[in-house]
């Protein structure tokens, strides 16, 4: 069980879970929120992400990544504490959890709705799971070709927030597209900061993400316009609603100091866990002042 539980990376928990308390702070701020909805959202998101996370330690061992000698925490199937078979297993048991987590949540979201739109987010979720899959798994990993950051900022951030806030709403708001931004880009940070930790060992693997293919000092100034780009997004959202509820700037020197001492650590893993959590109590601070301030 310890190392099912390791292998889970129950601390990728909260940048994930981020992006549907965004939605959900976003659907509350304007009346429209429900308990079961929101629990519901957690579980699947939480099936989703150990999914991820057991088919990132399967397929990069498959591939190679996951070498001796790599600097990140070590991989159950790499170090020989799960076998393939068994993780496989594993990830095929997670797969069951989200269809049953997230048909459960779109049975009682939509269960007024229209046929159409059930099986549209239907499809979003089989989607959502595929992704999760492929991005070091299977025979063509997005991952490896260096389009990690692009589905994280879709996932992590527009689909995340807008659609978590829509199973809420049941309405489309333009302007929300911005703290979803916002969101993505932070947990885009999060894989930035993974992968300039690995930039050696996923040259060595073949898996060109873009601090391999841009290098450690060029990937630094990535990761600030990431860092910029999510504070304006949200600073944008707030100017735009003409309400004087900036509270979360609180958190920006949080953001700050990620980007200096990436740039200043050698070996940049630490930053991991301040910049998720960061990013977790910035979308508490927004929410949470949308709500009561």
């Amino acid at each position: 069980m310890k190392n099912w539980l390791s292998a889970a990376r129950p601390r990728t928990l909260p940048l994930a879970l981020a992006s549907i308390f965004m939605g959900s702070f976003l659907a509350a701020s304007v009346g429209q929120f429900d308990w079961l909805i929101f629990a519901l959202c957690c579980l699947t998101t939480i099936a989703l992400q150990v999914l991820s996370n057991f088919a990132n330690d399967y397929g990069d061992t498959q591939n190679g990544a996951d070498l001796a000698g790599r600097v990140g925490p070590q991989r159950a199937v790499q170090s020989g504490a799960i076998t393939p078979k068994q993780m496989l297993g594993g990830i095929y048991v997670l797969a069951v959890l989200c269809l049953i987590f997230g048909v459960s949540l779109l049975y009682f979201s939509f269960k007024d709705a229209s046929m159409q739109v059930f099986f549209g987010f239907f499809g979003l979720g089989l989607l959502s799971m595929l992704a999760a899959y492929t991005y070091t798994a299977g025979k063509k990993p997005y991952g490896y070709a260096g389009l990690g950051d692009i589905s994280v900022l879709i996932f992590f951030g527009l689909v995340g927030v807008l659609g978590s806030n829509y199973l809420f709403t049941k309405t489309f708001d333009w302007a929300n597209i911005l703290p979803a931004l916002s969101c993505g880009l932070f947990a885009t940070g999060v894989l930035n900061i993974n992968n300039i930790r690995d930039i050696e060992s996923d040259t060595r693997a073949g898996k060109k993400t873009i601090p391999a293919r841009l290098g450690k000092e060029k990937a630094i100034i990535y990761h600030w316009v990431l860092l910029s780009l999510g504070m304006l997004s949200i600073l944008i959202f707030s100017f735009l609603q003409a309400e004087n509820k900036y509270y979360y700037i609180i958190c920006f020197p949080l953001f700050f100091l990620n980007g200096i001492k990436v740039a200043r650590l050698p070996n940049p893993d630490p930053m991991l866990k301040q910049m998720a959590l960061s990013t977790l109590f910035f979308v508490l601070i927004f929410g949470l002042t949308q709500i009561f301030a």
